[in-house]
């Protein structure tokens, strides 16, 4: 054979060589589980200190079986509320107070911004009430105050100082109406000149979509952004949002929050049905329902609206090991002032804002935290909210469980935002 002959029949088998070696690694790509691939997560000890890059949050390697399509940009706000004129002030004032939690508060404030609108009165910056207890927080020891007063700036006119006195208390239905204001509340206003309201919630909503359908320029303006956190709680909620998606993406994986309080679960799942359909599920029917739609075991990173460990959430932890709880992922420094405290609503207004941030939020249970979080989550353009339901096969479209808040644009927030 020529030494020519030599040649090409060697560079021929290097050919054919690197041919293979090209689909072994595209079958691999495909085909092989991550740890066959020689990739590791990072140790625990690194996760809070490991640099993460923007690209790194928004791109899911193509390593992973991604059970869902990746979450839009943020909608942009097409509510046009005017400013008001200073002969259209009254010289009256409307008071009211933050309860029940976070998915209360951005409706009461609302309320609140949509009666002294209408009413051209002053608007009394709020406390917050614990229930039951009595027990009473400045409105600064979890909202940015700063933030408040900008925002409402040119839509109300807002006082810091309490006026003196006992006002008369006026019940109005959440998402409370012009015509409801003129008929209801306008004649105790005229009367005493300041009053205080208090927003009525209805019972649970079993149909999944909120009565609400829209939302005026003034309660849109309101609800989204004026309750932003102070900056202490925000840091707590930013680095544990930080260190979950650190460990996801090691993982290859993705980030899920689970609305999942045992104690309100306890409360409430034994009660709650809806024409034969499971309307609250318990640790196992969501790890059940995350498997079965797609979610890889071992890489995908849960969080769950629970402070402590519970061993009602055994079973949830047992289908996917990375499941965590505030007690687990939060800094030593913080634990004592957020979660060792009597002061829950720290712990409720973390979870809330947990559950707007996450890749992905599954709620066990329907209500207003529910409605509320999907309501930030579309402005946010973070679509991807999976409502939990029975599967009776091996295996389901994740597609197919996306919240009708979002694939039927139910939500009232699209009145707010395009």
């Amino acid at each position: 054979m020529s030494t020519l002959d030599l040649r090409q029949a060697l560079a021929g088998l290097l050919t054919l060589s690197m041919f293979i070696m090209l689909g072994n690694m595209i079958k691999k790509d495909h085909f092989d589980s991550i740890d066959d691939l020689g990739i590791q997560a990072m140790p625990a000890s690194q996760h809070a200190s490991a640099a993460i890059s923007e690209q790194s949050l928004t791109t899911v390697s193509h390593l992973s079986k991604t059970p869902w399509k990746q979450n839009m940009v943020a909608l942009k706000p097409c509510w046009n509320a005017p400013p008001f004129k200073e002969r259209q002030q009254s010289k009256g004032f409307i008071t009211f107070s933050l309860t029940n939690g976070p998915e209360y508060h951005v409706s009461q404030i609302a309320d609140a911004v949509v009666v002294a609108r209408y009413l051209g009165a002053t608007l009394v910056l709020p406390d917050i009430r614990i229930d039951k207890s009595g027990y009473r927080m400045s409105l600064g020891d979890i909202y940015d105050v700063e933030n408040l007063i900008n925002r409402l700036d040119g839509l109300v006119r807002v006082t810091r100082t309490q006026p003196k006195g006992n006002p008369p208390t006026v019940k109005v239905p959440n998402g409370v109406s012009e015509d409801y204001i003129w008929r209801k509340v306008k004649p105790v206003y005229k009367a005493k000149g300041i009053i205080k309201i208090e927003s009525t919630f209805p019972s649970v909503n079993t149909t999944m979509t909120g009565k609400r359908k829209s939302l005026d320029p003034f309660a849109c303006q309101a609800m989204f952004g004026t309750l932003q956190l102070q900056y202490e709680i925000q840091e707590v909620v930013d680095t544990m949002v930080q260190k979950l998606q650190t460990l996801s993406h090691n993982l290859n994986g993705q980030f899920v929050v689970v609305d999942l309080g045992t104690d309100m679960l306890e409360r409430e799942c034994h009660r709650k049905e809806y024409k034969g359909r499971k309307l609250c599920h318990q640790a196992q029917d969501i790890g059940d329902f995350l498997k079965k739609i797609g979610f890889n075991q071992k890489t995908t990173v849960i969080y769950v609206t629970q402070t402590k460990w519970n061993s009602h959430l055994d079973a949830l932890k047992h289908i996917f090991p990375n499941t965590y709880t505030k007690e687990s992922i939060m800094s030593e420094d913080k634990k004592w002032k957020f979660i060792r405290s009597e002061k829950s609503e720290f712990e409720k207004v973390i979870d809330f804002h947990m559950c707007s941030k996450s890749e992905v939020f599954v709620p066990s249970t329907r209500g207003l935290f529910y409605t509320n979080v999907a309501g930030m989550r579309i402005a946010l353009g973070k679509n991807q909210i999976l409502v939990p339901a029975e599967i009776a096969g091996p295996s389901a479209s994740a597609s197919d469980y996306i919240s009708p808040y979002v694939t039927q644009k139910k939500h009232f927030a699209y009145a707010c935002f395009c």
